[in-house]
């Protein structure tokens, strides 16, 4: 590391840090239909859906799913500044030419610089970036504590305004109860209910303790996609995430700070052996969040 990079920056010193960007890392995965993941055995099914390994230092990395062609991605800068680019399957000029970006922070503070404008977001605090930003830099306030972006993007038809969102700006929601063990806070973050956006909507469920049961019961939405990050899990704990159609269940078993892609026909719901935390991202022609087609817990298969 740099000598000229400190333990701690002040809010203007990171913009002298040292660009420390490293190569991003991205790959692609294909639409699979209903009748194809009918097939897969546990190592295809992991293969196709699960997301690991989001938080590299000093990089950005991205899986592209061609369901609503959303991103999932991560950069957890410990070192200097890092630099948001485009990558080349997105054939742009620069990152949000066509898209729009929601960015959570699950790690320790950090900046985000977008354009010239400076946003400081701490724990579980979000952001909003809107198509037509060109230039996007992340930095950590303490390279010991680093910040970690997770990083959500949808294509885009129009820019709409760039906006820090914290816990208290939130849409709050508590469902469930102890007796069923999915006793919940739901807070909507960057959703058209608090903000204006194209097609991106993402929000954090909070499971409160002796509550290990998210998204029960189950549903599906045939206009959107969605994408689930878990975090929160203690060390030695797990969540078993289940996807598939309703009659036609599978699961995949994931730790902390993995990522689960969800397509439009398949429900996604999971438990955990412990609470925990997720942070869910949506996609597709539909901005209504109680858009739902909910599965009876007795019909499931």
């Amino acid at each position: 590391m740099n000598a000229s990079f400190q333990a701690t920056l002040s809010g203007a010193d990171w913009l002298q840090a040292d660009d420390v960007t490293q190569p991003l890392r991205f790959e692609s995965r294909h639409a699979c239909s209903p009748t194809e993941v009918k097939q897969f055995d546990t190592t295809e099914l992991r293969r196709q859906f699960l997301v690991e390994n989001l938080f590299m230092p000093n990089q950005c990395t991205w899986t592209l799913s061609f369901y609503d062609r959303y991103l999932t991605g991560g950069v957890m800068p410990v070192a200097g500044k890092v630099r948001l680019d485009a990558p080349e399957a997105l054939k742009a000029s620069y990152f949000l030419e066509r898209r729009e970006l929601g960015i959570i922070n699950i790690g320790g503070t950090g900046w985000v610089l977008a354009d010239g404008e400076r946003y400081e977001l701490g724990y579980k605090e979000a952001l909003y970036l809107g198509m037509g930003v060109e230039e996007v830099w992340f930095c950590s306030e303490d390279n010991q504590a680093p910040a970690k972006f997770y990083l959500n993007s949808t294509p885009a038809h129009r820019p709409y305004p760039s906006r820090k969102i914290s816990r208290a700006d939130a849409e709050v929601v508590e469902l469930g109860s102890p007796a069923t063990a999915n006793h919940r806070t739901i807070n909507k973050l960057l959703v058209n209910s608090v903000l204006p956006t194209c097609q991106l909507q993402m929000g954090m469920t909070e499971l409160k303790t002796g509550s290990v049961w998210n998204t029960m019961p189950a549903h599906v939405h045939d206009r959107r996609m969605e994408v689930y990050l878990y975090f929160e899990v203690p060390t030695g704990q797990a969540v078993c995430h289940f996807m598939g159609e309703p009659q036609e269940t599978r699961h995949i078993w994931m730790q902390n700070e993995q990522a689960v892609i969800s397509p439009n026909w398949s429900i996604h719901s999971g438990t955990g052996t412990s609470n925990y935390t997720f942070i869910w991202g949506m996609a597709g022609e539909n901005l209504d969040y109680s858009d739902m087609d909910f599965c009876a817990i007795t019909d499931l298969r």
